[in-house]
């Protein structure tokens, strides 16, 4: 006698690997929802040469900042004044690269300070660039 199979029945998955891929597709949709970097301020950074950064080092205005205070080339300066001497300082340069202004920072510096003084830099038609340290070769004899 053969024995019959019966092919009627259905087949079901296991119910325990359901849950398996839901955590993975969540954990999966999460991890690239959340890898948007942060954009930040765009700026326009001059370049230049090597000759010409020793000649603009007299002319460029320096803006320092600190952790309240603003000093343009040596003078502190109020944030309600900074705009206007700006563009007294800016005033008669016409080429873009003599319009640069050079800010430097102390690490405590607040971010809402330094956005909103280089805001008024570019308001008063001044472009931005940050002193970074500067590397020095130091030979031992």
């Amino acid at each position: 006698m053969a024995i019959r199979r019966n092919s009627g029945l259905l087949v079901e998955p296991p119910s325990a690997a359901t849950g398996d891929i839901a955590f993975n597709l969540i954990v999966f949709f999460l991890v690239c929802a959340s890898t948007q970097p942060d954009s930040g301020r765009k700026q326009q950074l001059p370049k230049s040469d090597q000759t010409q950064k020793e000649e603009q080092k007299q002319e460029n205005v320096q803006v320092e900042l600190t952790r309240q205070n603003i000093i343009i080339n040596g003078e502190p300066t109020l944030m309600k004044d900074f705009v206007k001497r700006m563009k007294t300082k800016l005033q008669g340069k016409s080429r873009p690269e003599d319009k640069i202004v050079v800010v430097k920072s102390k690490p405590d510096t607040p971010y809402h300070h330094w956005i909103s003084v280089t805001t008024r830099i570019e308001e008063a038609g001044g472009i931005v660039t940050l002193q970074l340290e500067e590397e020095k070769q130091v030979t031992v004899e």
